[in-house]
């Protein structure tokens, strides 16, 4: 009695293990619900979006996430000379990239399953890098039309 009750506890507890998580291969769709730049005016701020979604699809902690998203609005500011253009993008990825939304474009979106504000291990870090390598090296053309 005391062998299968030891056998269903541990099959209990390993039934309850989550599932090593993996990082799916990089992707980009340049910024999402936004607009990748404005032709008639001759600004480009994709490369800013390319960059911004690096960081979304590796996710992290919160404050990785805060410093991503003012990375994407000191770019876009950079690049187009418009302030109030990078508050508003900054505002939108603020209020919807948030990891427990279930969009393709969520922090942490290039996970299996929703990671939320976990940082990373050494080895997940070393595995991001890994994959953005292979995506380099293979890429033609991202999302904005040059190379990551």
């Amino acid at each position: 009695m005391t062998k299968a009750l030891g056998l269903f506890v541990a099959a209990f507890a390993l039934s309850g293990c989550p599932e090593e998580q993996s990082l799916k291969p990089f992707t980009s769709d340049g910024c999402s619900l936004f607009p990748d730049r404005a032709g008639a005016l001759d600004q480009d701020w994709c490369h800013c979006c390319l960059e911004h979604d690096v960081a979304y699809w590796k996710g992290g902690t919160a404050a990785q996430r805060q410093a991503a998203d003012q990375q994407l609005r000191a770019c876009v500011a950079e690049s187009t000379g418009s302030e109030s253009l990078a508050r508003l993008m900054y505002e939108g990825v603020r209020s919807g990239g948030r990891p427990e939304f279930p969009t393709w474009y969520r922090w942490g979106y290039g996970w299996t399953d929703n990671r939320g504000y976990e940082p990373l291990s050494e080895q997940q870090v070393t595995q991001a890098e890994t994959i953005l390598q292979q995506y380099r090296a293979s890429a033609s053309a991202d999302a904005c039309g040059s190379g990551l």
